[in-house]
């Protein structure tokens, strides 16, 4: 299945959430769909995607958090799956676009091409809801499920090492970091903006 089919099929659950996705193909994709304040495009911290997350879900418990991220960012910080098991914020959702490769710097093979298993990973680092899915629909279910659940989750979307026919972005990434600040932001009546 193709990554950005994935992005489409979730697109609409995404748009009251927190969303903290890594750099790269993910991000473009996801940026061409139609950027959201909501949406924070994490830059030069590979591998750091889902402890972002997880400070956002720990501190406000109330807001949905979607983490989009990559076989290869996930697999620079294997520490963070144990992290996310320990806390276990029933309001995060971790998906892991696994591609086989970095994509971004070139294609360069993964450990998953070899066989490494991120969501048997993930199940042996604690983290009870982890599957793998390969089917555009089944991942929907399952990510919309786990979106709208109160569990921690964690899916491994096997997707085509396919990315973007280019990676630039017309966003000013300190402007993102703004914006994304202030769509966190509790109302003072305790709405979210």
């Amino acid at each position: 299945m193709e990554r950005i089919r994935c992005l489409e099929a979730i697109y609409d659950e995404l748009a009251d959430c927190a969303v903290v996705t890594i750099m790269g193909a993910v991000a473009v994709e996801l940026y061409s769909l139609g950027h959201r304040p909501n949406f924070f495009y994490l830059e030069h911290a590979m591998g750091l995607a889902s402890s972002m997350g997880l400070g956002i879900a720990l501190s406000q418990p109330e807001r949905k958090v979607v983490v989009l991220d990559g076989d290869g960012s996930v697999l620079m910080n294997l520490g963070g799956l144990t992290t996310l098991a320990r806390y276990a914020p029933g309001n995060l959702t971790h998906i892991v676009f696994d591609n086989q490769s970095l994509l971004s710097v070139g294609g360069f093979p993964t450990a998953t091409a070899t066989g490494s298993d991120l969501a048997g990973i993930a199940r042996a680092a604690g983290i009870a809801n982890a599957h793998t899915l390969s089917d555009t629909e089944a991942f929907r279910a399952a990510a919309v499920e786990a979106i709208r659940g109160d569990e921690l989750a964690c899916l491994v979307a096997k997707v085509e090492p396919v990315g973007p026919k280019s990676f630039h972005m017309d966003l000013h990434m300190l402007e993102n970091r703004f914006e994304f600040q202030r769509a966190l932001r509790p109302d003072p009546q305790g709405a979210r903006s």
